[in-house]
């Protein structure tokens, strides 16, 4: 009897250890998701900067015009030429791109969207889970559009 009390108490304690462990791991892989699907599209960001005369992904006719986030998934997912416009694959004459295969997701909210802040608007305080990623185009910063913390205490929205 003293045998089986110890297995048991053993089990316990084993079972203490693991199940925390194992329930933090998807969070862990969401989060790690998360930060890859962020870097895809701050590289994109740079690279397409770079290439169409220092204008950020998300202007439908050069800086300080209007943003607009169907643009920008245009601009990530089809061929442009120097000026940003679009076209499909192979268009003579848009020979940038496509950058993206499709638009990322936040693995947090499960969105793709994308909130477009205004030339000279300020980052919200903080994300609402409104949009998966939060894009100012005048700096072209792009942060997660999720609320939490990681197991560090760091804002996802901070990434």
């Amino acid at each position: 009897m003293v045998e089986i009390l110890i297995v048991v108490v053993l089990l316990g304690v084993l079972a203490a250890i693991v199940i925390p462990a194992v329930a933090n791991s998807g969070t862990a892989a969401r989060a790690g998701s998360m930060v890859t699907n962020l870097n895809m599209l701050r590289r994109f960001v740079m690279v397409y900067t770079s290439q169409h005369l220092e204008v950020a992904p998300g202007y439908t006719a050069g800086p300080g015009s209007a943003l607009d986030a169907d643009v920008f998934a245009n601009q990530a997912l089809l061929s442009s030429n120097d000026l940003g416009e679009t076209a499909a694959r192979g268009t003579p004459g848009y020979g940038h791109g496509p950058y993206l295969s499709k638009m990322p997701t936040n693995p947090f909210n499960g969105l793709a969207t994308i909130q477009m802040l205004a030339d000279g608007q300020d980052f919200p305080a903080a994300a609402d889970n409104s949009h998966g990623w939060i894009y100012r185009a005048q700096t072209g910063e792009i942060r997660p559009g999720n609320s939490g913390t990681d197991d560090a205490g760091i804002a996802y929205y901070d990434y």
